[in-house]
């Protein structure tokens, strides 16, 4: 039987190296989740304006009036 070949320092000190810590590992994990799950209950209610279309239409629908602001009948 042949004896397994153990590893030199060298190479473990660079796969370490390599290797992100748990605590970033773990903190990853918890993103990605937190974000799956927001988009999901996102996706599943109702769109939050339900008059905003998501179609690139010109035209003046949807848009705020801008022709009155700034009149408040003081000669402005």
């Amino acid at each position: 039987m042949e004896e397994p070949q153990q590893s030199s320092p060298e190479k473990v000190s660079a796969l370490r190296r390599l290797v992100p810590q748990p605590a970033l590992c773990g903190l990853l994990l918890l993103l990605a989740l937190v974000f799956t799950g927001s988009y999901a209950v996102g996706a599943a209610v109702d769109p939050v304006a339900p008059d905003m279309q998501r179609s690139g239409t010109s035209g003046g629908g949807g848009g705020m009036d801008m022709d009155d602001m700034g009149r408040n009948g003081s000669g402005g």
